[in-house]
């Protein structure tokens, strides 16, 4: 059968839910370490991103049952909401891309500032850090184990902006790439859904 038939329609589609699938969880995982290492935790777009990875892998899921099934009333919403998907997906993707060392720094500076002085000490122990910046370094209650070591201690503000940097690069640079091919992925289910299935009983409407 040649490359434009059912089968490899079917197949085609089935590949391309299979990556979404995996950058689905790909985009969840790399935002929910931003977000449980503390790094992140204030930016809304890593909110944003949390939500594209899980409707981008309940759609996958949708797509490759319809795939199999060849079911037209799934692929149609499959297309639907892999387009709305679509459009959120690239705006998050180039929120995260565009988003200023300033603005990353001024975000993460307000969210040390909303934490209770438990959890400073428990970040500054984690990061081995002592407060955000220079100016809110404390003389005597860092609880770094740099502080009382013949190390320098860096600041939490700029070990957490590199963490920050690396997460919103690789959130933004995955997520506006695999943007493009969810087009792909509205342009195959449309052909496919329009196929007729040469299993079917040749009588019936698609």
């Amino acid at each position: 059968m040649v490359c434009g038939g059912f089968a490899c329609s079917r197949n085609a589609l089935c590949a391309l839910n299979v990556v979404y699938v995996l950058v689905g969880l790909l985009l969840i995982g790399v935002a929910a370490w931003g977000k449980g290492f503390g790094i992140v935790s204030s930016i809304h777009i890593i909110g944003g991103v949390l939500a594209v990875g899980f409707f981008l892998l309940l759609i996958a899921i949708v797509g490759l049952i319809g795939a199999v099934n060849h079911h037209q009333v799934m692929l149609f919403f499959y297309m639907i909401i892999l387009g709305l998907v679509f459009l959120f997906q690239f705006g998050v993707s180039c929120s995260c891309l565009a988003l200023s060392k300033s603005k990353q720094e001024s975000l993460l500076s307000s969210a040390w500032g909303m934490l209770d002085n438990e959890t400073r000490s428990t970040w500054e122990k984690s990061l081995n850090c002592c407060g955000f910046s220079n100016k809110s370094t404390p003389k005597d209650n860092c609880n770094a184990a740099c502080w009382n070591s013949s190390s320098v201690c860096v600041t939490c503000g700029t070990k957490m902006m590199e963490h920050a940097d690396e997460a919103l690069k690789i959130l933004g640079g995955v997520g506006l790439f695999f943007s493009f091919t969810e087009i792909l992925g509205v342009w195959l289910a449309m052909r496919y859904r329009n196929q007729k299935d040469p299993r079917a009983n040749p009588s019936a409407f698609l």
